[in-house]
């Protein structure tokens, strides 16, 4: 069991009655990684780097501006499932705990809050997110919002967080993944991810998905290529928090970012392309490395599904698909499903 500490924070009455957050510190998140997934990854060949380090606090302020960028597409077209069917899964599900995660600035929550509010449901919300700063703020910002809203935040990992979540007050559970932040697994992650979800998921309880959908390579490469450089500086971004982080000398005026699209394996693969030789130490880790020109580290990949199979997926991990819905153009999906 991971050490942890509750904190209640000293904000204008009634907030601090509504809004506990118990957070896991820095020093035992970089414990239990040990950096070796920076080790393993930066040895290897190719080069990768693990995609859960875009999200110090720089990382994701900037991650929830690629949302609001035009070219990136997921954020408005699941808003605008949420928009048209909320109160669908409202009335599916009835009275539940909202448990979401990287739950990030929680706009699209806002849309869930509320269909559940309309149906006279408590709102009971525990969001899950990496980045203390962010979760603190968002969750200010919706108790200002939403005066019969409770808030208890989990900042750190899903695993840390999923593992050590506190008693519900309500009957069942509604824990939802929005965003595809499931591409961002490899199929083995998926699995892993998915044994947890259903260890913590009562029978009854509810899983609510959001999966970025296969379409042309052209938008797909635009969304993760915006022309602001915004993506780019997200991707950046990995290189200085692994700098301060692990006391590192990256050079970020080195790299180049660039994302593909991968139709072979189904999946947006992000890239940095060093633009010139060097040599690159993290000295928390004792790991020195040379790159080459024109040597690469993938950062992330971002998998597109099938709706029908990851329905037949979801199925054989033993959560029951109960509805889904898409946007005009099938280019995102939800499914409802029920443990």
């Amino acid at each position: 069991m991971i050490n942890q500490q509750t904190t209640l924070f000293k904000t204008p009455a009634p907030f601090n009655l509504r809004l506990q957050v118990r957070y896991f510190n820095a020093s035992e998140i970089a414990a239990l990684f040990e950096g070796q997934d920076i080790v393993q990854g930066l040895t290897a060949s190719p080069k990768t780097l693990p995609a859960q380090y875009f999200y110090d606090d720089r990382g994701s302020q900037l991650f929830e501006q690629i949302c609001e960028l035009p070219e990136y597409y997921p954020t408005r077209t699941e808003a605008w499932i949420l928009r048209h069917y909320a109160a669908e899964i409202a009335e599916c599900t009835g009275a539940c705990e909202l448990i979401e995660l990287g739950s990030g600035s929680s706009t699209k929550t806002r849309l869930l809050f509320d269909a559940y509010q309309a149906q006279g449901y408590p709102l009971h919300y525990q969001p899950i997110d990496i980045s203390a700063g962010i979760l603190v703020e968002s969750a200010r910002q919706l108790l200002a919002d939403y005066p019969t809203l409770n808030v208890q935040a989990l900042a750190g990992t899903y695993e840390q967080a999923l593992s050590n979540l506190p008693p519900s007050d309500l009957s069942q559970r509604l824990i939802f993944f929005l965003g595809n932040s499931l591409g961002n697994f490899m199929p083995q992650e998926c699995d892993r991810f998915f044994a947890q979800i259903t260890t913590v998921l009562n029978p009854g309880d509810y899983f609510l998905l959001g999966v970025d959908l296969e379409k042309d390579s052209d938008v797909l490469e635009a969304a993760y290529n915006d022309r602001q450089g915004v993506t780019a500086a997200f991707n950046l971004n990995m290189l200085a928090h692994l700098n301060h982080r692990f006391i590192g000398n990256f050079n970020l005026n080195a790299f180049h970012h660039q994302a593909i699209y991968n139709s072979v394996d189904r999946q947006i693969e992000m890239y940095l392309h060093c633009q010139q030789p060097q040599s690159v130490q993290l000295k928390k880790l004792d790991l020195s490395i040379d790159m080459a020109q024109g040597e690469s580290i993938r950062t992330e990949i971002s998998r597109k599904f099938n709706l029908e199979q990851m329905q037949q997926y979801l199925q054989a991990q033993g959560l029951s698909p109960l509805q889904v819905w898409t946007d005009p153009k099938q280019w995102f999906g939800m499914i409802l499903c029920r443990r």
